[in-house]
């Protein structure tokens, strides 16, 4: 077992010096050893998309291709599926999801977990750190600015940001 554990070891430190040299980062270690295209492709995602072993995928969670899916992203498709569509950008920290606790939280209990689908359309930016609250609905070729908390639909071609996301243009 213990010959595991040095081998395990010796790759890793070649994989990490060859993607610094490479790339110029270092990465968590799952992101070394797992490829990104590969897991996109278990989990049924879409042709040419891609996640990051570090992110967390719950439930019916449904990709478009050529999409990019960042670092720490958490995709809860786990309270009625999560749709993001072709050619999009969900950068790192990003959490997206389809369900919430409040109402059960503050009943004790008695209330029951509050779910609705979340989507996304296609050809869209959504930033760093973006939270989208369950229910809500993006349209295509959306930017949605980083640290935003998306609390509301928002419709195709717009540019918003803030907290609460508010559109601030209607053309990209």
């Amino acid at each position: 077992m213990l010959d595991f554990f040095k081998e395990l070891k010796s790759f890793w430190l070649s994989r990490r010096r060859e993607i610094n040299e490479k790339y110029a980062r270092t990465l968590p270690f799952g992101d070394y050893v797992v490829d990104r295209w590969e897991k996109a492709q278990e989990l049924g995602f879409g042709k040419g998309t891609s996640i990051y072993d570090s992110s967390l995928v719950l439930g019916d969670v449904r990709v478009g291709e050529n999409t990019w899916i960042g670092p720490f992203t958490i995709l809860d498709g786990s309270g009625g599926g999560l749709q993001i569509g072709s050619n999009c950008s969900i950068s790192a920290g990003v959490q997206i999801y389809t369900h919430d606790t409040v109402e059960r939280s503050l009943s004790g209990g008695i209330h029951p977990i509050v779910t609705a689908p979340t989507s996304i359309g296609s050809n869209c930016y959504i930033g760093p750190n973006v939270v989208i609250v369950k229910g809500v609905t993006i349209g295509d070729g959306v930017v949605v600015g980083a640290n935003s908390l998306v609390l509301k639909d928002i419709p195709a071609g717009c540019k918003a940001y803030g907290t609460p996301c508010a559109i601030v243009s209607s053309e990209v």
